[in-house]
């Protein structure tokens, strides 16, 4: 299997394995599309981890495949391309990309469809596909700006270069940077502490955010104050209040 579902004390961890180098052929975005759903469907499955193995995260689309494909047969297959990043961005859990080595093309933008992004400190990042008279077709127009803002992402796409750790920090394109030996370890405990938090709740946080992002602040409150109001029905709710009250701050065990 190109991709891979392992789960334990309530983390997934969708795992990459298309060696060398995890290219996201036809296959491996169909396999990650069922993946995602089923992490999204699974009770024992609280926050998940998405990772491509100590060397590389995914360094984009298979070229090869790609260049036997015309315009007929891509106009048909984008829909099912973008759907399989999709996936992993609607999963209503936490989700944390696990980034070693390098990110680029669609394996930038499947790192994109993370909540949160640990990165190696020799990863490399980016949107290449301009340097194939291309653009990013997996979310990267979309996703790269709302995240570090148009001006930057379309720096990255204009030019296709590739950033390492440090700038991608610095633009806000990862959100932590540690020892390339420490990143899975640390995507874990990520996922693992949120593992253990009320599962609605997290569910309403994310939810209330990434709509909100997408629409007016209007609407974004009206969901927001929606779900707030619905957190009251519960049983997380009423257990993270008593014991905040009865035990003081930060001590509630959920269900």
């Amino acid at each position: 299997m190109t991709v891979t579902l392992e789960v334990a004390e309530g983390v997934g961890t969708l795992r990459l394995d298309r060696p060398p180098m995890n290219a996201l052929d036809i296959a491996t975005q169909d396999r990650l599309k069922e993946l995602a759903e089923e992490a999204a469907d699974r009770d024992d499955v609280r926050a998940v981890v998405i990772y491509g193995g100590e060397r590389v995260f995914a360094a984009g689309a298979d070229i090869k495949e790609m260049q036997t494909m015309d315009h007929a047969a891509m106009v048909r297959r984008s829909r099912a391309l973008q759907d399989s990043f999709t996936a992993v961005a609607r999963i209503p859990k936490p989700v944390v990309a696990a980034i070693t080595g390098y990110a680029l093309g669609g394996g930038c933008e499947l790192a994109l469809c993370a909540d949160y992004r640990i990165a190696a400190d020799n990863a490399k990042l980016g949107q290449p596909e301009i340097l194939l008279g291309l653009i990013p077709g997996a979310g990267g127009t979309q996703r790269l700006p709302r995240l570090i803002g148009p001006s930057k992402a379309k720096d990255l796409i204009f030019t296709g270069r590739q950033v390492k750790a440090d700038e991608a920090l610095a633009i806000g394109l990862v959100d932590r940077v540690v020892p390339a030996a420490e990143v899975y370890e640390q995507a874990h405990a990520w996922a693992a502490r949120l593992a253990q938090g009320p599962a609605i709740a997290l569910r309403a946080a994310k939810e209330s955010v990434d709509t909100g992002l997408e629409a007016d602040i209007d609407t974004g409150l009206a969901v927001e104050r929606n779900w707030f109001a619905g957190l009251f029905a519960t049983e997380d709710r009423e257990r993270g209040m008593r014991s905040f009250v009865e035990e003081g701050p930060g001590k509630a065990k959920f269900v």
